[in-house]
């Protein structure tokens, strides 16, 4: 196994990433190889600076489009030797929810159409599965009444309360994974506590795997059990949640994490000696040789331009990164 799949638990993983790559027009690689490994009932944050990759590699798990290379194995099956029959009767499987949910809801239809329609209409061909779902019940478990509002339509719900009607639809799909694409970002802070709760309770009470895209490292700390930092286009670290978070390695994690407030001093100091990072993101039409960061790091040497570093252990946790000067 490659050493960016390391995972957590026995057995073999549910989502499995083989050097998955993502490019658009004009050589825009916005995924450059990635590796990873999601065992069944984890969650694995993806976090990162906007314009890194992450949703592009949330859309390629799903092939929602597929990668451009690479392989996404779910559940020991490589999605892309499927036909397009098969890739279908697998999407129940592998559930996604948007940053925006306003607009991911048909606006013509009512809460408690959003939810049974897809449901419905996947389980008509189903054996011994019934054909309608309870939406009442799936709306009541997210946290919407629906005698009061499941016959209302998207744009007479607010923000969050969209985006526990897209929770309740993805599960009455019956998912084994669930894959959040920036799932609170567009929400106000007590709102995100709110989903963040939900899909904490869901997953535990379901058994559901989850892969949680995120820019701020303070909004999955409290959600993961393992977080992986990516880094125009590529995983930069890999480490269980309590290791990356008081043990950062890479020095684009140690920045970030420093950007996080604390509530008690204590809590970071484990990061005073690290030096904020300045500029933007390079753009992944063009991206530094060598480590990507380098033009952002203040240890970078010549080794950072001329040579890639590749994910390698740090300690003997499992936690893994890649930089030639690591930050222990």
């Amino acid at each position: 196994m490659n050493p960016g799949q390391a995972t957590t638990g026995d057995g073999e993983p549910l989502l499995e990433l083989r050097d998955v790559v993502v490019e658009y027009g004009g050589g825009v690689r916005a995924v450059a190889g990635v590796d990873l490994a999601v065992q069944r009932g984890e969650t694995l944050a993806i976090v990162g600076e906007s314009g890194c990759g992450k949703s592009s590699l949330a859309r390629a798990i799903v092939h929602a489009p597929p990668p451009t290379s690479g392989e996404v194995r779910f559940a020991g099956v490589p999605l892309g030797s499927l036909s397009k029959r098969q890739l279908r009767r697998q999407r129940p499987r592998l559930q996604m929810i948007f940053q925006d949910p306003i607009s991911s809801l048909n606006p013509r239809r009512t809460a408690r159409q959003l939810v049974s329609e897809g449901a419905s209409v996947w389980r008509r061909d189903e054996p011994g599965r019934a054909a309608q779902v309870d939406a009442d019940d799936l709306l009541r478990r997210v946290g919407i009444d629906p005698l009061r509002l499941g016959d209302r339509r998207p744009h007479q719900f607010s923000g969050g309360q969209c985006q526990r009607i897209s929770i309740a639809r993805a599960i009455a799909m019956q998912p084994e994974l669930l894959v959040c694409d920036e799932p609170v970002s567009a929400l106000d802070v007590s709102v995100q506590a709110q989903v963040l709760n939900l899909l904490r309770a869901l997953s535990r009470d379901l058994g559901l795997t989850l892969v949680f895209i995120a820019h701020d490292l303070a909004v999955v700390r409290n959600i993961s059990h393992r977080v992986a930092v990516m880094y125009l286009g590529k995983i930069v670290e890999v480490g269980d949640v309590v290791s990356v978070y008081e043990r950062p390695a890479h020095h684009y994690t140690g920045a970030l994490l420093a950007a996080v407030p604390a509530v008690d001093e204590l809590d970071r100091a484990h990061l005073r000696d690290v030096e904020a990072i300045s500029g933007d993101v390079p753009s992944p039409a063009d991206p530094p040789s060598g480590c990507r960061f380098r033009t952002r790091c203040p240890y970078a040497t010549e080794r950072c331009a001329e040579e890639v570093p590749e994910l390698r252990p740090v300690g003997d946790d499992g936690h893994l990164v890649a930089c030639h000067y690591p930050r222990r």
